[in-house]
């Protein structure tokens, strides 16, 4: 995986639009473990070094661009959020779910690891590693994975244990079994892995905000 100083020219998207009907509460503001699920992932992007970040749909109190269709599905703010990060003078990004607050630096790994143009993984399109040059120019509401495919992302395998985080929580049930995975339907009782994927028992461990200069 890029170290800390080869990752100076990525930036992060949070993608954090949509009208969280399933959930039936803005997924961004949801409570885990005392954080937000919005400052979480900011928090993840942080730690993997990443220069810049921008969500995509709403104002959280971090840098952020508004969806411009937001009933039209993730690609209208994922372009209108990597627009802004060009600005920044990144070259690639880490485009996340603000439903998966739960996912670990090392369930990115492979990701950011990964050649250009970029990345997602098997039946997932988030998250995802793309540098902006491959960025094609499309409709707003355009399916995520005609973007992946335009682009040329490489799809590369993963863990179930990570496909889990990594597919998030639309719903409460979901939420529930991220926050305690033995509460899953048909789930014998887990060990949920903690920040530093130790799996030690218990839900997603607090963490601190990043301050995050404005884009």
């Amino acid at each position: 995986m890029p170290n800390r100083a080869e990752r100076q020219g990525w930036g992060a998207v949070i993608l954090a639009g949509g009208a969280s009907q399933r959930m039936g509460v803005d997924k961004a503001t949801l409570d885990w473990n005392g954080v937000r699920a919005v400052d979480r992932v900011a928090a993840l992007a942080a730690e993997l070094g990443l220069r810049a970040l921008v969500v995509a749909g709403g104002d959280y109190g971090l840098p952020f661009v508004l969806d411009p269709h937001p009933q039209a599905g993730p690609v209208a703010g994922l372009l209108a959020a990597t627009d802004r990060l060009r600005a920044t003078g990144v070259s690639a990004a880490l485009i996340l779910a603000v439903d998966a607050p739960t996912v670990l630096a090392q369930d990115l790994a492979p990701l950011l690891a990964a050649p250009s143009p970029g990345a997602c993984y098997v039946g997932l399109p988030l998250p995802m590693a793309i540098d902006l040059s491959a960025i094609p120019v499309m409709e707003g509401d355009a399916p995520l994975r005609r973007l992946i495919e335009r682009a040329g992302l490489a799809s590369l395998p993963c863990s179930d244990e990570a496909r889990a985080r990594l597919q998030g929580a639309n719903t409460p049930d979901e939420r529930a079994a991220l926050i305690d995975p033995g509460t899953a339907p048909n789930s014998p009782p887990a060990r949920s892995p903690t920040a530093n994927g130790s799996g030690a028992a218990g839900p997603p461990a607090p963490i601190r905000r990043q301050r995050w200069r404005s884009t």
